[in-house]
């Protein structure tokens, strides 16, 4: 299975209400429409307009990732990836199965996943 589809199976943050570090919900738009129907390049367009509005948003950040990979423009996706594990901002987010999990958690799964994919196709 390649990392994009490990990571779009698994690490799609949805815009759904994230939770912030103080037991806040609190909805993101995150283009989680146009990431599960495959608009990959609106999706990164949408997010890149979001970011500018809220820099170092993991969620955001995550999507971007998985949009970049998909995409087949890896250096860039493990460049949101890290940034979303860096970011000053960290909640749990809805993933696309439903469940929730920390963003930063999130974040290292996706650049692992990407990376253990890379070496595996050297």
């Amino acid at each position: 299975m390649s990392a994009c589809m490990i990571i779009s199976a698994l690490l799609l943050a949805q815009a759904g209400p994230a939770i912030s570090s103080e037991g806040v919900y609190e909805q993101r738009e995150a283009a989680f429409e146009e990431l599960t129907t495959g608009e990959n390049a609106n999706a990164i367009a949408r997010l890149q307009a979001a970011l500018e509005q809220t820099p170092g948003d993991p969620a955001l950040l995550i999507n971007l990732g998985t949009a970049y990979s998909r995409e087949g423009r890896f250096d860039e996706a493990r460049e949101a990836f890290r940034g979303a594990m860096e970011s000053e901002d960290r909640y749990r987010v809805q993933l696309a199965d439903g469940s929730w999990e920390d963003s930063r958690r999130v974040a290292r799964l996706a650049l692992d996943s990407l990376d253990r994919t890379a070496f595996a196709a050297r």
